[in-house]
């Protein structure tokens, strides 16, 4: 194909991967009272739990910005809700142009990394309650909490995001081995920093008293380490003995 049909390729399947995303959008918003209901969870604790004492509610400080938080969620949702099709429209624009074993190491890649992000992003949500609860205990008696509406979807957003993309990372070290950029070994030789970066991540990701949730998050991601550098041997050896195969008898590898 010519640069200029490439182009037309390309804008046809933007323009497919756009409407996707639309119609993901518009479906989502009719589903954003129940994940505001769900990210606002801690705030209702909170609120029963201290009662009169202390108010702690979720505030919109302008005209539009209940309408404009729902939109961002509804693109946020969208996004995953269209991801089938926008992701394949990635992949037929590329495939044509990758060899057979670029298309098994990408699968490979999408198929781990995905889950992966999902589960870590799961596990966001998971502490993000006690994140809010540990953070609202600072607040001096008699005063009161106003969260505000687009900075607390922010936060959550962030949070969800950031846990996802950790819980990848080991896929990102095995991609690296496999592109020859880090050897296997390279990459278990730094376990030391990777246990305490794990470590550090967990304690500031998990509250100070909830010491269980801090040791499952960081074996988690400890056990995810070791599991990539352990597949980055494995390939370093395979890849090893397919050299050592193809040099003539007599060779010094």
């Amino acid at each position: 194909m010519s640069l200029g049909q490439h182009l037309v390729e390309l804008r046809r399947r933007l323009v497919i991967a756009a409407l996707a995303l639309v119609v993901g959008m518009i479906v989502a918003f009719f589903i954003t009272d129940w994940v505001l209901w769900l990210i606002t969870e801690p705030i209702r604790v909170i609120a029963a739990e201290n009662g009169d004492s202390r108010q702690v509610e979720l505030m919109f400080s302008t005209v539009t910005s209940a309408f404009d938080l729902r939109l961002r969620i509804s693109f946020a949702i969208g996004i995953l809700l269209s991801a089938p099709i926008w992701l394949w429209q990635i992949w037929a624009f590329v495939m044509p142009g990758l060899t057979r074993k670029e298309i098994g190491y990408t699968w490979g890649f999408l198929g781990a990394a995905i889950p992966l992000f999902f589960i870590g992003s799961y596990v966001g949500l998971q502490i993000m309650p006690h994140i809010v609860e540990l953070m609202n205990s600072f607040v001096p008696e008699g005063g009161a909490s106003f969260y505000d509406a687009q900075y607390y979807y922010d936060f959550v957003f962030k949070l969800l995001v950031v846990v996802g993309v950790s819980f990848v990372l080991p896929v990102f070290l095995v991609a690296l081995n496999l592109a020859g950029v880090m050897s296997g070994r390279a990459i278990l030789k730094g376990w030391r920093v990777a246990i305490l970066i794990a470590t550090v991540f967990a304690a500031l990701a998990t509250p100070a008293a909830d010491v269980v949730s801090m040791l499952i998050l960081a074996g988690i991601l400890v056990v995810l380490f070791f599991a990539a550098a352990g597949i980055s041997l494995l390939f370093d050896r395979r890849r090893s003995k397919r050299e050592s195969s193809l040099l003539p008898p007599g060779a010094v590898a």
